[in-house]
C-alpha cells in the first residue's frame, strides 16, 4: 500500500487548479489579482495580461515581442538551431539558450513556440500593447490575434532584419509585416554610411591603397573612385 499512497500524495501535491476551476471556486468572479502574472523576479508593478495582448520585453540591444495566449503562456518567434540538428521534441521544448539563439540567427532558422511568461520575460519588465499608439493599423480582436499566433506555430525561416519576432507579432495583431526596430536600424545605418564624411574617408583610403600597391592605373583609379562617389551622391 505504501507505493500507492506515495503516488496519490505526489498526484495531489502536483495538481494545480485550472482557470475554470478557480472561477467556479470564486463564484464565477475573477479578481484582478487572479490575472496577475509577473515577468521573472518581483516587480513593483503588477501587470494584467489578456488573451491577444502584445507583450514587449526590452533587452540590452533589442526588444523581444510575443503574444499572450492566456494561462501564463506566450507565443513568440525566436531564432533556434536545435530544430535543424535534432527532431527530439524534448530538446526543442527546453528553454532556448544564448548559443542556440546566436546559431539560429547565423543559419537563419527559428521557431514560433509557446513558453511561460517567466521564460519569455527572463526577468525583464514586460510592456503591454505599446505599439497600439504608433501603428497606423487598428488592432484586431484579442481572440483573433491569439488564434493567428497559435496557427503559425512551427519551425520557419528567420531573418534578423526582414522577418523577426516583431514582424510576427505585428502580423498577428495588426495584419501587417512591419518592424519598427528594422526601420530604425536601417535609418541609423543610412545616416552613418551615406554621409559626406564617409565619402571623404573612403576616397582617402582608396588613394592610400593605390599608392601602397603601386597600382595607379586608369582602371584602378576609376574603381577606387566609384565607391566614394556613390557615397557622396547618396549623402
Amino acid at each position: 500500500m505504501f507505493p500507492l499512497q506515495l503516488l496519490a500524495l505526489l498526484f495531489i501535491s502536483s495538481h494545480q487548479p485550472t482557470q475554470e476551476e478557480e472561477e467556479e471556486a470564486g463564484g464565477g468572479q475573477k479578481s484582478e489579482g487572479d490575472m496577475v502574472v509577473r515577468g521573472g523576479k518581483r516587480s513593483e508593478e503588477d501587470m494584467v495580461f489578456r488573451r491577444g495582448d502584445l507583450l514587449e520585453v526590452p533587452r540590452t540591444l533589442f526588444t523581444h515581442f510575443g503574444i499572450y495566449l492566456g494561462r501564463g503562456r506566450v507565443v513568440h518567434f525566436i531564432p533556434d538551431i536545435i530544430p535543424v540538428v535534432s527532431s527530439d521534441e524534448r530538446r526543442i521544448k527546453q528553454m532556448v539558450t544564448n548559443i542556440r539563439l546566436l546559431l539560429g540567427v547565423l543559419i537563419k532558422r527559428g521557431s514560433i513556440r509557446v513558453d511561460s511568461v517567466n521564460d519569455f520575460a527572463y526577468g525583464s519588465e514586460i510592456l503591454i500593447n505599446t505599439t497600439d499608439k504608433v501603428c497606423s493599423c487598428p488592432p484586431l480582436s484579442g481572440e483573433e490575434v491569439a488564434l493567428r499566433a497559435e496557427k503559425l506555430q512551427g519551425h520557419v525561416s528567420y531573418s534578423l532584419l526582414w522577418y523577426n519576432c516583431e514582424h510576427f507579432v505585428m502580423y498577428c495583431r495588426y495584419g501587417t509585416l512591419t518592424s519598427f526596430q528594422t526601420f530604425q536600424f536601417c535609418k541609423t545605418m543610412r545616416k552613418l554610411l551615406m554621409s559626406q564624411r564617409v565619402a571623404k574617408v573612403t576616397a582617402v583610403l582608396g588613394v592610400c591603397l593605390l599608392l601602397y600597391l603601386r597600382a595607379v592605373t586608369m582602371g584602378a583609379a576609376l574603381l577606387a573612385a566609384l565607391l566614394p562617389f556613390l557615397f557622396w551622391m547618396a549623402s
